[in-house]
């Protein structure tokens, strides 16, 4: 098993956890003291936590399913790069129809770590066909 080395910029910050020990995504948590998230408003939520993600690997931050479901609470600009050492900062916005309370400690997002592959473009007078082509949103139906 790989190690990320975490600093806690307070004592109270929580690191990041697994639910399950089978879970994709580690849990990220507020560290702000409780702050209710009005209908439409977005904002920046504390750790208290740096990360150090390995080379060669990214932290990509998601919504908690849950969250999402019940409350209509999304994430927002969820790449965390390997470079990076500063806090981790979650970015929410209130997608439902009530306000929101962010509570010191709940859990906020979760972070999946992936590898990271880089390529080369090539511009080019043109691209290979597929079958689905140029078809886009809808193009597969909805039933």
């Amino acid at each position: 098993m790989k190690t990320i080395g975490i600093v806690k910029l307070n004592d109270d910050a929580k690191i990041p956890s697994y639910a399950h020990t089978e879970d994709a995504g580690m849990d990220l948590f507020s560290n702000e003291n409780n702050y209710t998230l009005k209908v439409g408003e977005r904002k920046g939520f504390s750790t208290g936590i740096k990360m150090e993600i390995p080379d060669g690997y990214a932290g990509l931050v998601w919504d908690k399913s849950g969250l999402a479901f019940k409350k209509g609470i999304k994430t927002m600009a969820g790449v965390i790069d390997s470079t990076y050492r500063g806090e981790i900062v979650i970015i929410l916005i209130n997608l439902g129809s009530s306000e929101y309370l962010v509570e010191k400690g709940s859990k906020i997002a979760q972070m999946i770590v992936q590898k990271i592959e880089h390529f080369q473009f090539s511009v080019q007078n043109s691209i290979e066909n597929t079958s689905r082509g140029e078809k886009g949103f809808g193009s597969t139906g909805l039933k």
